[in-house]
């Protein structure tokens, strides 16, 4: 199928757009770490369920025998860029909402990249310098955005920018930290051990939370947050995992890596359109920013 690789890494971030939105009207009614806490046991049950489907058929085998200490990085992996990271997401998308949440996200590549140059020993061009520059100005720019009615205030603003960047920054690392070994196992399977870690942390973190944050659990109970909680998890956490898998696989890293980072323009749009966020000059000009610092960075 011609563009096969190129059509699925830009239904990809789409999906995961879709899901972002879904995260911010559920996020009012469930608290960060209680939808966290679904989204990835539920996507840890397709993923082994997907698992077990490829090794029936074939298309996987059936063990992958590792050493602890890959196991404990995948598990270690889980728990930063799952466990932790995603968590402070959700908290970043219900302070500022998605649209402005979406410039933040752009300092994801700046992040990878100065963890590839600390860890990995990549080197940092002049023009992907610029782009790190342009990335940092737009996500910084969001604490001024206080929206058209002044809705919400600095502090608010604040915040859930540095929560936004701690979110990417952990994400970052979780991916840099495991990027050696990848190449060494199916990443269905190493989705998996991630997906593990991740749940793992959250129930160990759980029982010394103030009352206040565990009693946020029990908003689990409401059935009819069920729908959206599984529609979310299924789109951002499944869906667009395998689809970002299979534009990795069926064309160039470089086409699809730049593909996918147009979530955050998908997410903007989304937002403007299905939440009523507003769209300000302020607003527009950040993304537009950002946007470029991301191109600056991917092709420099």
């Amino acid at each position: 199928m011609p563009y096969l690789g190129e059509t699925l890494a830009l239904a990809a971030p789409i999906t995961w757009s879709f899901a972002v939105i879904v995260f911010r009207r559920t996020g009012r009614d469930v608290p960060p770490l209680a939808l966290n806490l679904f989204k990835i046991t539920f996507a840890f049950g397709l993923l082994l369920a997907t698992w077990f489907l490829l090794d029936r058929t074939g298309a996987a085998p059936a063990t992958q025998p590792h050493s602890g200490k890959i196991l404990m990085l995948l598990l270690a992996s889980g728990v930063i860029g799952i466990g932790i990271a995603d968590t402070l997401f959700l908290m970043a998308l219900n302070r500022i909402g998605a649209g402005l949440h979406a410039i933040v996200t752009t300092s994801y590549s700046p992040a990878i990249i100065v963890m590839s140059v600390l860890y990995l020993g990549e080197r940092l061009s002049m023009v992907q310098g610029l782009g790190v520059v342009a990335i940092l100005t737009a996500v910084l720019s969001v604490t001024s955005m206080r929206g058209p009615h002044r809705e919400l205030d600095r502090r608010t603003l604040t915040l859930g920018t540095i929560l936004g960047i701690s979110a990417m920054v952990a994400q970052a690392v979780s991916v840099v930290m495991v990027k050696p070994v990848l190449d060494q196992m199916s990443v269905v399977w190493a989705n998996c051990w991630r997906m593990a870690g991740g749940i793992g942390s959250l129930l160990l973190l759980l029982p010394i939370l103030p009352r206040e944050q565990r009693a946020g659990l029990h908003s689990l109970r409401r059935w009819s947050l069920w729908p959206a909680m599984i529609l979310g998890s299924l789109l951002g956490n499944y869906v667009s995992l395998m689809l970002w898998l299979g534009g990795m696989k069926y064309t160039q890293a470089s086409v699809a890596s730049a593909l996918n980072q147009t979530s955050t323009l998908w997410t903007f749009l989304l937002a403007a359109l299905l939440l009523r966020e507003p769209v300000t000059w302020k607003r527009t000009v950040g993304l537009a920013i950002g946007m470029l610092g991301v191109a600056l960075v991917t092709f420099g």
